[in-house]
């Protein structure tokens, strides 16, 4: 079943060490503002959480990856709609 939220951006990562089967713990915050990780204020609006993860589908959405903390951010959201599936996470949603 997927999650759908209205959020300005999202901040997407690992939130862990991976278990025996090469999954991943994955979070995806999601904030009120683009660019939160430049705001030591900006705190989340929804906290979502996955486990199990072995990859993260991002469909019809730019993206910026962040090589210092290897996070993925998505701004200018409308929209973001959220499903695991198995061990994938499927991220979609609207952009301005």
């Amino acid at each position: 079943m997927a999650d759908k939220f209205e959020a300005r951006s999202a901040i997407i990562g690992k939130a862990g060490k991976h278990d025996e089967f090469e999954s991943y713990p994955i979070f995806v915050n999601l904030f009120d503002k683009n660019d939160p990780h430049k705001d030591p204020d900006a705190l989340p609006k929804k906290f979502l959480e996955y486990k199990g993860v072995h990859k993260i589908i991002i469909k019809d959405l730019d993206i910026n990856y962040l090589l210092a903390g290897k996070d993925i951010v998505i701004n200018n959201l409308t929209k973001i709609v959220v499903e695991q599936d198995g061990p994938h996470v499927i991220i979609s949603g609207e952009q301005k």
